[in-house]
């Protein structure tokens, strides 16, 4: 079996556990797939989907909030700040965040700090409503 053990864990604790053929993951600088046997590296992560592609053919998706992934020829570890799989996303909340993020910009008056935590929250539901499109 040519596989990778991937582990998705948070603050929270262990968001996902288990085996792909390959891992598809936005880093800083581009999206990357990792396979097995791939030489060992540590990168830091975008506000992304991370997707699994599974030996029978199906495939796993789960919203990342940044973070960081580790790979070993045989393991992928991913420490996020937040992981939710697609299945378990609240798609009206993740709606509702959006609409809330994009208000906020619209304000003049909001500090430097302000705007980019309202930046980063717009991004974080964008990323958490495209799952929708991915999973059909």
């Amino acid at each position: 079996m040519n596989t990778l053990h991937v582990n998705v864990v948070t603050p929270d604790g262990a968001a996902y556990e288990g085996e792909a053929r390959m891992v598809i993951a936005k880093s800083v600088t581009g999206e990357i797939g990792i396979l097995p046997k791939h030489i060992p590296m540590v990168t830091p992560l975008d506000i992304s989907i991370l997707k699994l592609r599974h030996e029978d053919g199906g495939r796993t998706l789960i919203a990342l909030s940044g973070g960081f992934m580790e790979v070993r020829p045989d393991t992928v570890t991913i420490l996020a700040e937040t992981a939710e799989m697609a299945d378990k996303i609240d798609y009206d909340r993740a709606s509702a965040a959006k609409v809330r993020a994009e208000r906020r910009l619209q304000d003049t008056k909001l500090s430097d700090i302000e705007f980019r935590r309202a930046e980063l929250a717009l991004k974080k539901a964008i990323n958490r409503l495209s799952i929708r499109e991915m999973k059909d």
